[in-house]
């Protein structure tokens, strides 16, 4: 194949990716779903309505929430939090997709590509759920199959065009959840709203223009702001290209699409698993989270609660903590003491500063009043970070790092972090803990009930005849 280049990227001649998307999202039909596809979304889906509901508590949320209420409009689909009031339907899915990834606590895209830094491509159920609840509501009486299909439509197109991508869009800045996370949301619009042919192509072309995030803003209110905007934005692009609103037909693809503007290229041999063949929802996976943080982290918050476990260390008798690790660590995990709950998403002294002193760290640990206490400041005061040039050389394809904890009387207890991510296909949380983690979210939000009322809901999405109706479950 030729290339054509621009200044800063080179893609090779001819390829078609929008328009196998585009054809993609055209044909495919419920029934071409493996069936283990469908149970992992329907675990994803119990998974992102816990988030909903964690989120709907957060003050980012709040603001967004007030904005809605004045600025009012149509009401197209359930406001979050609004006490039933109805707004339009992009501005639903701002708030919603806003609170799905609220708490950084949304399922991670697995890649098995060296070249991937692991845990780097991109959460992919909160933008497209999130455009199926609110396009769904808006055309009313969408049943479950139909959601369903949305929602693997939207996964399986924003995952591959995360894999074929390169590196380099991550890398250079990009917040991949905010821009590709456009696609997943557009995808499954796309799909309940039947766009086909020119306006289904050029959708494509208008969420490409709309897709954005930048990585400035993690540990700040904007981060989760990035998956609301993919989710608004998806939506809005499908609503236009409906009404016949313009746009380059093969935004993917050339040396001023997508993908070369936004990563600089491709890697073409990728491009034969086209989209469905494989569905990357089960092959190679999704991570649910165990932690409400960025999953680079996991593997070492889970070796400090098994050292201080095993080896019962009380938060008094630490004198320092170290952990070692690479740039695929060290570089986006940026915040050595965290002040706030959104700095220690993205803080590994916080991260581990909470398994010390309380031995878990979820919703009630990730929140400001205990970010900001004594004993946490205090803590992580103790922990320092270390470039480990033998962790570096074995390359990003896993997350490696390793601790050691001195205590006052000078002994030390110390370990590796299982490279098998917990929460990961390699070694996923059973139904239970999924079904655990949700009651966790909901906490002091929705009661016993609720929570059971929702769980069994879902795990028979499928079934429902209107299954918009899990946002009347939401607070």
């Amino acid at each position: 194949m030729a290339m054509i280049s621009n200044e800063f990227a080179q893609v090779p001649e001819g390829t078609t990716i929008t328009e196998d998307a585009a054809r993609f999202i055209e044909t495919v039909r419920y029934e071409d779903i493996p069936a283990e596809a469908i149970l992992v979304g329907r675990r994803c889906m119990i998974d992102a309505a816990g988030l909903y509901v964690a989120g709907s508590e957060e003050h980012s949320v709040h603001i967004l929430i007030d904005d809605a209420r004045e600025t009012g409009g149509r009401g197209d689909a359930r406001l979050l939090g609004g006490g039933g009031l109805k707004v339009p339907v992009a501005m639903a899915a701002r708030i919603l997709g806003t609170a799905g990834h609220a708490h950084d606590w949304d399922d991670t895209q697995v890649s098995v590509d060296p070249a991937h830094v692991y845990g780097l491509l991109t959460h992919p159920t909160i933008p497209p759920l999130t455009a199926a609840l609110c396009v769904g509501q808006m055309l009313g009486g969408v049943d479950g199959r139909a959601l369903m299909l949305a929602f693997q439509t939207g996964v399986e197109v924003e995952s591959k065009i995360s894999e074929w991508m390169l590196p380099q869009h991550y890398l250079s800045g990009k917040h991949s959840s905010g821009t590709v996370g456009t696609f997943g949301a557009f995808a499954a619009a796309a799909s309940l709203l039947g766009l086909k042919g020119e306006a289904l192509r050029a959708g494509f072309g208008i969420a490409a223009s709309l897709a954005a995030g930048i990585r400035c803003n993690f540990g700040t209110m904007t981060k989760p702001l990035h998956v609301g905007r993919a989710s608004e934005n998806g939506v809005t692009a499908a609503l236009l290209a409906q009404r016949g609103f313009s746009a380059d037909p093969t935004a993917l693809d050339g040396p001023w699409g997508f993908m070369a503007v936004t990563a600089g290229g491709f890697s073409p041999e990728k491009l034969a698993q086209g989209f469905g063949r494989t569905w990357s929802i089960i092959n190679p996976g999704v991570s649910i989270k165990p932690y409400p943080c960025g999953i680079l982290t996991h593997p070492t918050m889970d070796l400090m609660l098994r050292l201080v476990t095993e080896a019962d260390v009380k938060p008094e008798e630490i004198d320092t903590i170290t952990i070692h690790a690479g740039t695929n660590i060290l570089k986006p995990i940026r915040y050595p003491i965290a002040a706030n709950h959104l700095q220690a998403k993205f803080s590994l002294p916080a991260e581990v500063s909470m398994i010390a002193l309380r031995r878990q760290a979820g919703k009630v640990e990730f929140s400001d009043d205990f970010v900001a206490g004594d004993a946490m400041q205090d803590m992580q005061r103790r922990v320092r970070t270390e470039f480990d040039p033998a962790i570096e050389a074995m390359g990003f394809d896993k997350v490696r790092s390793r601790i050691a904890i001195r205590r006052h009387d000078g002994s030390v207890v110390e370990g590796w972090a299982d490279e098998r991510y917990r929460g990961g296909p390699d070694n996923p949380m059973t139904d239970a803990e999924v079904e655990e983690k949700l009651r966790s979210c909901c906490a002091g939000v929705l009661d016993r009930a609720a929570q059971d009322q929702l769980i069994a809901f879902v795990w028979a999405i499928t079934e429902s005849a209107d299954a918009t109706q899990l946002a009347a479950l939401l607070p």
